[in-house]
């Protein structure tokens, strides 16, 4: 740039073009190159450069314009010469050009080609004020400058020269106010600053405050590399102790976790899928610093993908004898059961790799369905491991969470294997019908997979996130009802149904297993207690009502605690337990059987129900009385059951004239009642049933008390399978009932009845309720066909 102590202000035209430019204020005496691209200002540049190469340059208030209006340009502006110029290839041209003095611009004379403006010269005011005081200033901003420059503003050293040999303090505040990088809009508040001396102290109020901001980065900055330094400094320095370790034969913690993994990884033989992802990750924290955030994570996940049993299997024991022997040993009857494991067995010892098979215990409580499942892996010789579903709500229960998630664990079906140790276990899944579903998602939509054998060989847990063979695992569930489960569930488990215990059942089990488990419990010898078996009858039928066997161990137990006390209290005497004594023992019984007929009654018939704890008798009672023609039905009775009194009603008046009802139903009303009423009740069985006790009200001919039955009934009086057989046949038998109707095409489930409650029992398969009707309804004088 011109030294500006050696410039003197200099005369111009008051018509000059007007240059607009942007990004910049130019000063006087300011040497400065401008790129020129813009039409008006090419021709603004072709005006100055035809006549004496002035023009005058003023800078835009907004920056983004185009194409600027007079009222976008700032009034007070720079004249300047054109000391050169270059065309550039694409159009534009470059010019460096010296500013001459400041100007005003009065008036615009023109727009195009070019703006054309009439410009009144500012003059520089001559400097007043103590020549001391102008002096420190002017020290004051060169100090500052250098402060500035020292701390990393950029400045050409040619301008430091030049700023020593300036005199004039207007000229200092021009040449240092455009070069330190002011906003344009603070560059032309400058600018416009006319009083020289006013104009140097804003310049100096301005580099103080650089000057601060200059100071607060680059503190920031040394705070940085400070920091950058120390971490260097530390990872050299860990570096060079874990080779000093490594010479000295020690090892750091991180080395140690990473040699132990490897142990582990080589010693686990994942497939090659797994391996390789372990391998990675092994060497990602191998590289990471033990307090990273990461470092737990990853550490934590290899931990579970090498101790997982991939590779690891248990050796089944094959011996059908064996296994055959340790069923009997656990448990009582469940023949179906004991067959089907066997097969199970005789298949493997053909054929080493099969799928295991999914099976599915369904029964009323108490039946044994989870003891089972421990007695099964024992007579394989397999692990056992048990998870209970019941109110399990969140799918990420069977598949886990994802590894990026705070606290994520896999799923219980992978926790459930790296527990078992071995990837063949007996896996148990109780209370299968007992699982919900939420906004978390459907947790039996997650157990498709895991349950069907063509899939469980690639099972993908969130966590772990690598197929994992399940399709050795011998996967039994349980459940209570069948009817919860979904139905695409339920098509891949192979259901067998545990019904309940007849009473001599019961009676065996608790004489092999109940009592001898709970003289154990309770500290007692079998010397020191015996139970009678009429007492254990007298538990069974007076103090239980189940299919299982649950409240019947708790009332041995009972006993047995209340005997333990005696002999803690010092009277060691040897204890029979006869019926006598229970209900001292116990107390009242506190069920009492359903109270048997006494002989035939006119409308009252002998029905069978299935509930989720077994059989149960039912009577079903029908008054008729004068009314007009209104049917009552009581007894909580549930939608299908009341259909089911209304087709019985249906067939006595459509078939009136043979079943010798007199046909005034419409004069008549009919109540059918079903007695305890709390209890809910439901379904189709108790068809036939109510059609006996109506037509017997209707047409006053007692029902014979020997004979119970279940069936449906349909409008044109044929009988219809049921479901609960062997459980009604139970309570038949409970109850002293010597016959017991039953549709024909039940014959196929007489096969699961006990050979004992089949030789107490009739069995009479009908087809119609003319049969049941024949067979059941008694003439009024006391005989009656059969």
């Amino acid at each position: 740039m011109a030294n500006p102590a050696e410039q003197t202000e200099m005369e111009f035209p008051g018509i000059l073009p007007l240059l607009p430019v942007r990004d910049v204020v130019v000063f006087p005496y300011m040497i400065i190159p401008l790129f020129v691209g813009r039409q008006k200002s090419l021709q603004a540049v072709e005006q100055a450069l035809a006549g004496d190469r002035l023009l005058f340059l003023a800078s835009q208030k907004e920056l983004v314009e185009e194409h600027p209006s007079p009222d976008n340009i700032y009034a007070v502006g720079t004249a300047a010469m054109v000391m050169r110029m270059v065309k550039l290839p694409d159009g534009r041209v470059k010019i460096l050009v010296q500013g001459l003095g400041r100007g005003r611009i009065l008036r615009y004379l023109g727009e195009s080609p070019c703006f054309t403006v009439e410009v009144e010269p500012i003059p520089e005011p001559e400097v007043s004020g103590d020549p001391l005081e102008i002096e420190a200033l002017m020290r004051t901003v060169r100090k500052q400058l250098a402060q500035l420059t020292n701390l990393g503003q950029n400045m050409p050293p040619e301008v430091m020269i030049a700023l020593e040999n300036i005199e004039d303090p207007g000229s200092l505040a021009d040449v240092v106010a455009s070069n330190i990088g002011l906003k344009v809009a603070e560059a032309q508040a400058l600018f416009e600053t006319i009083d020289p001396l006013e104009r140097l102290r804003r310049v100096q109020d301005t580099l103080t405050k650089e000057l601060e901001v200059a100071a607060m980065q680059t503190r920031i900055q040394n705070l940085a590399k400070e920091e950058m330094s120390r971490t260097q400094r530390e990872y050299f320095l860990r570096e060079q102790l874990r080779a000093i370790k490594a010479e000295l034969g020690e090892t750091d913690a991180r080395a140690e976790d990473v040699a132990e993994l490897s142990e582990k990884l080589a010693k686990a033989r994942l497939p090659e899928e797994a391996n390789r992802e372990a391998e990675k990750l092994l060497r990602r924290l191998e590289s990471m610093h033990s307090e990273a955030a990461e470092y737990a994570i990853l550490r934590t996940y290899l931990d579970w993908l090498v101790e997982l049993p991939w590779s690891v299997r248990t050796r089944d024991n094959l011996n059908l004898e064996k296994a055959r022997r340790v069923l009997d040993e656990d448990h009582y009857d469940l023949e179906k059961v004991k067959e089907r494991i066997l097969e199970y067995l005789a298949v493997r010892k053909l054929k080493r790799e099969m799928k295991g098979p999914v099976l599915c215990f369904v029964g009323p409580p108490g039946v044994g369905k989870t003891s089972l499942g421990r007695s099964i892996a024992r007579a394989l010789g397999r692990k056992f491991v048990r998870i209970s579903l019941g109110g399990v709500r969140d799918e990420a229960e069977i598949r886990g969470h994802r590894r990026t998630y705070v606290g994520a664990l896999p799923g219980r079906i992978i926790q459930g294997m790296k527990q078992a140790g071995s990837n063949n276990p007996v896996f148990m899944l109780d209370e299968l019908d007992k699982m919900g579903a939420d906004f978390r998602g459907d947790p039996s939509a997650a157990l498709l997979e895991l349950l069907d054998p063509e899939q469980n060989h690639a099972f993908s847990d969130h966590y772990i996130n690598i197929p994992f063979d399940l399709s050795h695992v011998l996967f039994i569930a349980t459940a209570n009802l069948l009817d919860p489960i979904p139905s695409a569930l339920k098509d891949r488990l192979e259901v067998i149904h545990l019904a309940g215990y007849t009473t001599e059942e019961k009676l065996s089990i608790a004489r092999r297993f109940l009592v001898p488990r709970q003289l154990e419990a309770n500290g007692l010898k079998p010397d020191d207690l015996r139970f009678s078996d009429k007492a254990l009858l007298r538990i069974i039928s007076g103090y239980t009502s189940e299919a299982g066997l649950r409240n019947l161990e708790r009332e041995i137990g009972s006993v047995c605690r209340k005997i333990a006390r005696r002999f803690a209290e010092g009277n060691r005497q040897r204890v029979l337990i006869g019926e006598n004594m229970l209900p001292k023992l116990l107390g009242p019984p506190r069920y009492l059987p359903e109270e048997e007929r006494k002989q035939d009654e006119v409308g009252v018939a002998t029905g069978l129900a299935w509930t989720e704890s077994g059989g149960e008798i039912l009577y079903v009672e029908v008054s008729v009385m004068p009314g007009k023609g209104n049917l009552t039905l009581t007894g909580h009775l549930g939608e299908v059951m009341k259909e089911s009194a209304q087709a019985a009603l249906s067939y006595a008046r459509a078939n009136a004239d043979r079943l010798g009802i007199v046909p005034d139903f419409s004069e008549r009303d009919i109540h059918i009642h079903v007695p305890a009423g709390a209890i809910p009740k439901d379904g189709p069985s108790a068809g036939i049933t109510m059609a006996v006790a109506l037509v017997s009200a209707l047409s006053g001919r007692p029902v014979s008390k020997d004979v119970a039955m279940t069936g449906e009934l349909t409008l044109r009086g044929k009988v219809l399978p049921v479901g609960g057989i062997k459980e009604k046949a139970l309570a038949a038998a409970r109850s002293h009932v010597p016959t017991l109707v039953l549709p024909a095409r039940n014959e196929k489930d007489l096969a699961d009845i006990p050979a004992p409650v089949r030789k107490k029992l009739r069995f009479v398969k009908v087809r119609t309720i003319d049969e049941v009707l024949a067979l059941t309804l008694r003439d009024a004088a006391g005989g009656g066909g059969d």
